[in-house]
């Protein structure tokens, strides 16, 4: 098992993914807690349209165009990038928010961790369609999908690890098309589970004190479990509303529609064309 390091945060990079005018303004209020929080940590994007960030002195903006039909797997674009610039990379969804100062050393162990993960994938899903799924890709790896952990992709840290990391992207990149293809858009924590254990890339869970955090979808889970919830939590549920889902006009809906319906449209196409040379893994 490897040892734990502590990483300088001069070798660490956090990294999202900002595709849209939407994802692109709550990236920006991101950079700024960055900014505030980490000044020493540099802030990696992906986005369709770098030069929204030139007035940010902490981000590293990158050129993508969304290669996956529903979005969710582009995030191992960000990593790669991510890990072809520092060693260490901490990837964060758009949507969240740091609140405090992060610690100026970070405890990271070569390999994958999150605040969240299931030693157990079958645990995490219900549906009989998705273990269906699940269940085919291990045969297919052949991995024993009960010992496949999932891992809570919104915040999480890939360390590198004698060249299994890029094993690992390189498993995911294999994976993510097979379970699009079969309409499960939303499986990037059971690709990244898949993906370490062929990769043989560790996964360790830890809660992230050293980096004070804020997502909306854990805090409203705690709001329906009836738990205390402080007012700046309240407010900041509040913004990141108001800057996920504006209020459009008509118009703008129809033409979103049409953006979506067209991207979803080239990006089924490809990765039809892509995987119709190893049809054996993918269509049978």
């Amino acid at each position: 098992m490897s040892k734990i390091a502590t990483v300088l945060t001069d070798k660490i990079c956090f990294a999202t993914l900002a595709l849209g005018k939407n994802y692109r303004t709550l990236a920006k209020v991101l950079a700024k807690d960055i900014e505030k929080y980490a000044p020493q940590i540099p802030f990696v994007i992906l986005t369709d349209k770098p030069d929204d960030f030139t007035d940010y002195s902490n981000v590293l903006a990158f050129k993508h165009h969304q290669q996956s039909i529903g979005c969710y797997h582009d995030k191992r674009f960000v990593i790669a990038k991510g890990l072809s610039l520092f060693n260490s990379c901490i990837f964060i969804d758009a949507d969240m928010r740091i609140l405090a100062p992060v610690q100026q050393t970070l405890e990271c162990q070569p390999g994958i961790t999150s605040h969240t993960v299931w030693t157990n994938i079958l645990k995490h899903n219900k549906k009989e369609f998705e273990i269906k799924l699940l269940s085919r890709m291990a045969d297919k790896l052949s991995l024993n999908l009960e010992e496949i952990s999932f891992v809570h992709e919104c915040l999480f840290i890939v360390t590198k690890d004698s060249g299994k990391e890029q094993e690992f992207l390189k498993q995911w990149d294999r994976i993510a098309p097979y379970f699009e293809l079969n309409g499960f858009y939303r499986g990037e924590g059971h690709t990244i589970g898949l993906a370490a254990a062929k990769a043989g890339l560790m996964i360790k869970q830890d809660l992230m004190n050293s980096i004070p955090f804020f997502k909306d979808k854990l805090e409203i889970n705690k709001i329906k479990k009836d738990q205390p919830t402080p007012n700046q939590i309240l407010e900041l549920l509040e913004i990141q509303k108001r800057y996920e889902y504006p209020s459009r006009k008509f118009v703008n809906k129809v033409i979103s529609k049409i953006n979506k319906t067209f991207t979803y449209m080239r990006c089924l196409l490809y990765w039809r064309m892509v995987t119709i040379k190893n049809f054996k893994f993918y269509y049978l």
